[in-house]
C-alpha cells in the first residue's frame, strides 16, 4: 500500500483520480490534462511568491488580558471567572508567540518541553462556550474551526482523521500557512469520549496537540491530490507542504454531567466537610470550580491527555435573570438576529421589557441555557414572520400579550394594524431602547472611544446609537465603522487641498452633520467628498480668486446653508 506522504507520479495520479471520480460520480466527471502555456506558468510562479510573502499582520499578538476580558464582557453575560481565565491564557499564548517571533536568538525561540496554554472548558449546554471562543478568535484576528469530539475514533472519522482538523484550519485561513499555524482548533463534547469508556480514545488527539507536522495533501483527499497534480504540471516541481501544530491553540469543552460526584468524593476523602445531607444543586454546581486533573482522570481520561490541557475554565449555568440580561444586551445576536429576519421583509421589530421578562421565564423552563431563548422566540413569532411579509404592515412591537397569546395578538394586529395604542406602544419602546443604549455607551465610553483626534462627544454618542439601531451592528463594530466615516471627513479636507490648493477645516459640529447625512442617506463615505465638492468647490475657488484667501473653516451652519456661508465670506466684493 502506498504511503499517504508519497506523491504519486503525475500519470499514475491522474489515472487514480480518474478511477476514483468515475466510481463516485460515473461519467459526469473526467480528469482532463490541461495545456500549460508559458504565461500560465509565470502567473503561477507569481502566485507562489505572493503566498510566501504573506504575513501575520492581521493577528493581534499584543492584546492584553484586560482588553480581551472587557471585549468579552460586551457580549457574554455572567461567567466572569471563565472569561478572565480564557482572556488571560489566550493573550499570554499569543504574546508569547510574538516574543518568540521577535527574539528567536535570545531565548525566545524553540524550547524543549514548553507547554502550550491549551484550555478545557467545562459547563452545561447553552452557556455560551462556542460563542465565547468565536469572539476570542474574532478579536485576535485568527482563524478558528470547530468540531465535535464524538465524530472521531482511533482510525479516524467520516471523511478522514483527526489531522484533517489542521487541514480544515489551513483552508479556513485562506490556505495561508502562517495564519493556519497560529489559529485555534475548538473541539466540543470532549466529555463524551471519556464517557464512552475508551470506545473512542482521547489519545487520537495527542499527536496534533503536541508539536507535529501535518501533511496538507493526503491520498484520501482527491481535491488536494488534484491540486498537487496541477502544481506539478504548472511548475514541474513536487512539493510536500506541511502545517506545524506547535503554535496552534487547542480549546476543548464539554458538559461533564458525572464530574460533580467525583469532585465531591475527593473533597470528602480529604475531610473538606461536604456531605450529602447539606448538598443542594446550587452548591453542587460550585464544586466544579474546585476541579483538579485527578478528577478528570477518574472521569475516564488518560493522564497524558489531561496533561496537555493545563488550563481549566468553568462556566456556570444560566439563571432566568441571566437569560433576561442576555436579551437586554444590545450586542446579543438573538434579538438582533430576529430583528434582521423581519427587516429583510422591510418590517421593523421591537420588544418591550415585559415581553423580554416573560420570554426569559419560558426559556429557563427549557433548561437548555441561551438556546432556550431562541426556541421560545421562534414559537412566539413564527406565525407573525409567516403572515406579515404579505401585508402592508411595516413595524410591529412584541408585548406581553404577544408572548402569552401569539395567535390572538396576530389576529388583532391584522385586523387593526394602525390602532393608536399599537402606534404609541411602538414609539414608546423605540425611545426606551435608544435611551438605554445611550446610557450604556456613556457608562462604558472608554470601550467605544474614537482616536484622540475625535473624542466620543455627546452628539457622537447619539450618532453611534442611531448607527447601531439602523445597521444591527454590535457596538464595537459600529464604533469602528463610525470612526471610519469621520476619518473620511478628514480625508475630504486633505483631498480638497491636494486638488485645489485650498485648506478647509471642519468644526466638530460640521463633521457630525456630514456623518449624520451619510447615516440618513445610507451612503458610502465617499459620498461625503462628492457632496462637499458639489456644494463648495466652485464657490470657494471663486472666493479665493476674489479675496486671495486659501484657508476656510467649515461650520455646521455652512453645511446647512452653503450659499449664505459663501456670500458672507466676501459680501462686498463677491456675490455667489
Amino acid at each position: 500500500m502506498k504511503d499517504d506522504n508519497d506523491l504519486s507520479e503525475p500519470k499514475d495520479l491522474q489515472k487514480e483520480l480518474a478511477d476514483y471520480l468515475s466510481k463516485k460520480y460515473g461519467d459526469r466527471v473526467k480528469v482532463i490534462s490541461p495545456v500549460i502555456m508559458q504565461g500560465d506558468k509565470n502567473r503561477y510562479d507569481m502566485n507562489e511568491k505572493e503566498d510566501k510573502t504573506s504575513s501575520l499582520d492581521q493577528v493581534n499578538f499584543n492584546l492584553k488580558p484586560e482588553e480581551l476580558k472587557e471585549y468579552l464582557d460586551q457580549y457574554i453575560v455572567k461567567q466572569d471567572e471563565a472569561k478572565t481565565v480564557i482572556a488571560t491564557k489566550v493573550c499570554t499564548h499569543f504574546n508569547r508567540l510574538e516574543f518568540n517571533r521577535r527574539r528567536p536568538k535570545s531565548g525566545g525561540g524553540r524550547s524543549v518541553g514548553q507547554i502550550k496554554n491549551n484550555i478545557l472548558m467545562i459547563g452545561p449546554t447553552g452557556v455560551g462556550k462556542t460563542y465565547l471562543i468565536k469572539l476570542v478568535a474574532q478579536k485576535l484576528g485568527v482563524s478558528m474551526i470547530k468540531a465535535d469530539a464524538t465524530k472521531f475514533s482511533e482510525t479516524g472519522y467520516v471523511g478522514g482523521d483527526v489531522e484533517d482538523l489542521v487541514r480544515d484550519l489551513y483552508h479556513e485561513a485562506g490556505e495561508n500557512k502562517e495564519l493556519a499555524e497560529h489559529g485555534i482548533i475548538y473541539i466540543d463534547e470532549i466529555d463524551k469520549i471519556a464517557a464512552s469508556r475508551n470506545l473512542i480514545g482521547p489519545d487520537v488527539f495527542l499527536k496534533p496537540m503536541e508539536e507535529t507536522e501535518v501533511d496538507i495533501k493526503v491520498a484520501h483527499d482527491p481535491i488536494s491530490q488534484m491540486q498537487a497534480l496541477e502544481r506539478y504540471r504548472r511548475t514541474g516541481k513536487r512539493e510536500k507542504k506541511t502545517i506545524n501544530t506547535k503554535n496552534i491553540l487547542f480549546i476543548m469543552s464539554g458538559a461533564f454531567p458525572e464530574l460533580i460526584p467525583i469532585i465531591k468524593k475527593r473533597l470528602q476523602s480529604h475531610g473538606m466537610g461536604f456531605t450529602a445531607d447539606v448538598a443542594t444543586p446550587e452548591k453542587d454546581v460550585q464544586l466544579l470550580h474546585q476541579i483538579r486533573a485527578e478528577d478528570l482522570i477518574e472521569y475516564g481520561f488518560e493522564s497524558e491527555f489531561i496533561g496537555r490541557l493545563p488550563v481549566f475554565a468553568v462556566l456556570d449555568p444560566l439563571t432566568e435573570q441571566d437569560l433576561y440580561q442576555i436579551l437586554k444586551n444590545p450586542n446579543n445576536p438573538i434579538i438582533t438576529g430576529k430583528k434582521k429576519d423581519f427587516r429583510s421583509y422591510g418590517i421593523d421589530l421591537l420588544f418591550d421589557d415585559e415581553a423580554l421578562t416573560r420570554l426569559s421565564h419560558l426559556a429557563a423552563q427549557e433548561k437548555t441555557g441561551a438556546r432556550g431563548l431562541v426556541s421560545v422566540i421562534e414559537r412566539v413569532l413564527l406565525n407573525f414572520e409567516s403572515k406579515l411579509p404579505s401585508t402592508q404592515i411595516r413595524r410591529f412591537s412584541v408585548s406581553l400579550k404577544t408572548v402569552e397569546d401569539p395567535k390572538a395578538d396576530l389576529e388583532s394586529l391584522l385586523k387593526e394594524p394602525d390602532a393608536p395604542e399599537r402606534q404609541s406602544h411602538y414609539e414608546r419602546i423605540s425611545e426606551v431602547e435608544k435611551q438605554e443604549l445611550l446610557a450604556m455607551l456613556q457608562e462604558h465610553e472608554q470601550l467605544f472611544g474614537f482616536c484622540s483626534s475625535m473624542p466620543l462627544t455627546s452628539a457622537r454618542v447619539n450618532l453611534l446609537a442611531t448607527f447601531v439601531s439602523q445597521e444591527f451592528m454590535d457596538i464595537s463594530e459600529a464604533a469602528s465603522r463610525l470612526e471610519m466615516v469621520y476619518e473620511q471627513v478628514e480625508a475630504c479636507g486633505q483631498r480638497f487641498h491636494d486638488q485645489l490648493g485650498l485648506t478647509v477645516e471642519f468644526t466638530d459640529d460640521a463633521a457630525d452633520e456630514l456623518v449624520n447625512r451619510v447615516i440618513i442617506e445610507d451612503s458610502d463615505p465617499e459620498w461625503i467628498y462628492r457632496l462637499f465638492c458639489r456644494k463648495f468647490e466652485s464657490g470657494l475657488s471663486r472666493v479665493s480668486e476674489s479675496t486671495g484667501r486659501t484657508v476656510f473653516t467649515i461650520t455646521r451652519e455652512a453645511i446647512l446653508n452653503p450659499e449664505d456661508y459663501l456670500n458672507n465670506l466676501a459680501p462686498d466684493r463677491f456675490n455667489v
